[in-house]
């Protein structure tokens, strides 16, 4: 069975408010300029916080039953993205 848990990177957020607004239950909430978790019970796991955060500060992490969590293992991808080698670099003459 796969699970989540809801993580913030409080290094990352800037404390915009714009998972807060978009959180269906309310389970956000600005505390001395950042999003802290005030009642992660309520969470729904819909990931509407993590479409909406433009820092990418806060996001669901898939975690398995009897399995370790990879930590930031959206952002691990989404950095790889970032720096994959352009085809056209790959394929010119030499």
């Amino acid at each position: 069975m796969v699970n989540k848990r809801l993580i913030i990177n409080e290094k990352w957020c800037k404390g915009c408010g714009i998972c807060v607004a978009f959180c269906p239950k309310q389970v956000l909430v600005l505390k001395k300029g950042k999003v802290t978790k005030a009642n992660p019970d309520a969470c729904i796991k819909c990931g509407q916080c993590e479409q909406r955060c433009p820092d990418y500060a806060i996001y669901l992490e898939k975690v398995e039953e009897g399995q370790r969590s990879l930590r930031h293992g959206r952002h691990r991808r989404r950095y790889a993205v970032l720096r994959r080698i352009p085809h056209h670099a790959l394929h010119r003459d030499r």
